[in-house]
């Protein structure tokens, strides 16, 4: 397996930073309600976390070292803030779902631990890969957690997906026959919905071994 191959896997699966690491779980489990909510954020973490590995990994040897994690830091600010920016302008009643928790994405422990620990030590082609890897590790999870909370917990799928869509998402919901489980979508389904999906990538790494 060459290192690109290894920074891949690593994101995704082997060093996945939810399920392995149990990085970033403020905003995971809070927005984890639905697919709409879920991908967005997912969405903007991935962003967030490919553009300031590759801005760090440009600077990094520029940086002295009681520098390094402040600087970290702004670069990893801007973006959160650009993003945020970005979606008042463009989806608003999105960010009003979703506003709140895109502060959370600075103090994410995934983005300032690729910055320090990968970033900082490596080029430019292996640092933005390593953050898009761990950003889709993180959204693939999240979509995951979104859509089978929404889906048993409200018995909805890519409901008010006109949020990202416009007038064409209103025709995507699917609409269950049942009503669905209400604990799903409580905190507490988030934590057991978590779990499942922890136990099932232990058991499937154990098997694979």
């Amino acid at each position: 397996m060459n290192r690109f191959s290894q920074i891949a896997c690593d994101g995704i699966w082997r060093q996945n930073p939810v399920l392995v690491q149990l990085l970033g779980l403020c905003p995971l489990l809070a927005v984890s309600t639905s697919f709409v909510t879920a991908f967005s954020l997912g969405v903007i973490t991935l962003f967030v976390l490919t553009a300031s590995n590759i801005v760090i990994s440009i600077i990094r040897l520029l940086l002295h070292d009681a520098m390094r994690m402040p600087t970290q830091i702004i670069v990893i600010a801007t973006f959160v803030t650009l993003s945020d920016i970005v979606l008042q302008a463009w989806y608003f009643e999105l960010h009003h779902r979703i506003g709140l928790f895109l502060a959370l994405i600075f103090t994410n422990c995934t983005l300032l631990g690729r910055a320090e620990i990968f970033t900082t030590r490596n080029p430019i082609a292996n640092s933005a890969l390593d953050g898009f890897m761990m950003g889709l590790g993180f959204l693939w999870v999240l979509v995951l957690m979104g859509s089978i909370r929404e889906t048993l917990g409200s018995g909805t799928l890519f409901s008010n997906m006109h949020l990202l869509l416009g007038p064409i998402g209103e025709n995507l919901e699917i609409t269950f026959s049942t009503k669905g489980f209400l604990l799903l979508v409580l905190p507490p389904g988030a934590f057991i919905t978590l779990g499942l999906l922890i136990a099932s990538k232990n058991y499937l790494f154990n098997n694979q071994e």
